[in-house]
């Protein structure tokens, strides 16, 4: 059976870096029109410009869109169905990560974090889908977190809104079975991107380079897994390892390990911080 991506009308959200930025080179040569979604128009236009040059016969609309407005994605939609008309693939890749003690951490960033992890990408599905199932074709294609898979310290809140991305994905897929509309997620290990900045690494540390994938390896995962139908994907032999090391673990021994790590890390972002975030 044919990939909806090809000749598709294909919608990234967070396409102005990192795995976005990649999905969307990655798909060019396939869609026949891209929508990309991102705040940063800045660099949604450059990437634009860079694929339109590449790819002449290639349409591509860019939007700056807070996808955690829902007044400005039920307007984006709209003037995308207007000029392309109904999207064939919608990749969820918006989101990022915060690099706290739970405690220690602003209400503010993390309320903020579970709009664009969590809400915005359940309400861009639900928008999307249900035309999909009429059509009898479509894509939903959702990034994750090798974290939605098991559990660690200093990111709780974020380890949360990846569980729900994995385990929303795999409902999803269930319930769609039969439609022809294909469900799948990638839950990669650290990308090389600038998550653990816009995080608030603390730490100085970074991970190992052994460990860490490109975002374009991270993207052509997904994009196979999307063409072969796969439920899920975890890029990179070794992140592969390490993740399903965390899954088969029992969760008392991850308990024990992750106890002293914590530990550290509340002493490190004290010592950073001075103070406790304030409400």
């Amino acid at each position: 059976m044919q990939s909806p991506i090809d000749s598709g009308v294909v919608l990234i959200t967070g396409a102005s870096s990192g795995i976005g930025r990649a999905l969307a080179r990655e798909v060019a040569g396939r869609a026949r029109a891209l929508v990309l979604v991102a705040r940063r128009t800045d660099r949604l236009e450059a990437l634009r410009a860079e694929l339109a040059a590449e790819r002449p016969g290639l349409t591509v609309l860019v939007f700056g869109c807070d996808v955690t407005d829902r007044a400005a994605v039920d307007a984006m939609l709209l003037a995308v169905a207007a000029e392309v008309g109904g999207v064939d693939v919608l990749v969820n890749n918006a989101g990022f990560g915060d690099l706290s003690l739970f405690d220690l951490s602003a209400w503010s960033r993390t309320e903020q974090m579970i709009a664009l992890n969590v809400t915005s990408l359940a309400y861009l599905t639900h928008r999307l889908v249900g035309p999909m199932v009429s059509r009898g074709r479509g894509v939903i294609a959702n990034v994750s977190s090798g974290f939605g898979l098991t559990f660690g310290p200093g990111m709780a809140a974020y380890i949360g809104t990846k569980h729900f991305v994995t385990s929303f994905t795999e409902g999803l897929r269930i319930d769609l079975a039969g439609t022809g509309v294909r469900v799948t997620q990638v839950c990669p290990g650290p990308v090389q991107t600038e998550f653990a900045e816009m995080a608030g690494n603390f730490t100085g540390l970074e991970p190992p380079l052994l460990l860490s994938i490109s975002p374009e390896r991270c993207a052509r995962s997904l994009v196979r897994a999307v063409d072969r139908g796969r439920a899920l994907v975890v890029p990179g032999v070794v992140a592969w390892f390490v993740v399903y090391l965390g899954v088969l673990c029992p969760r008392w021994l991850l308990r024990l390990v992750y106890r002293p790590i914590a530990r550290m890390l509340r002493k490190k972002q004290l010592a950073v911080r001075g103070a406790p975030a304030p409400p």
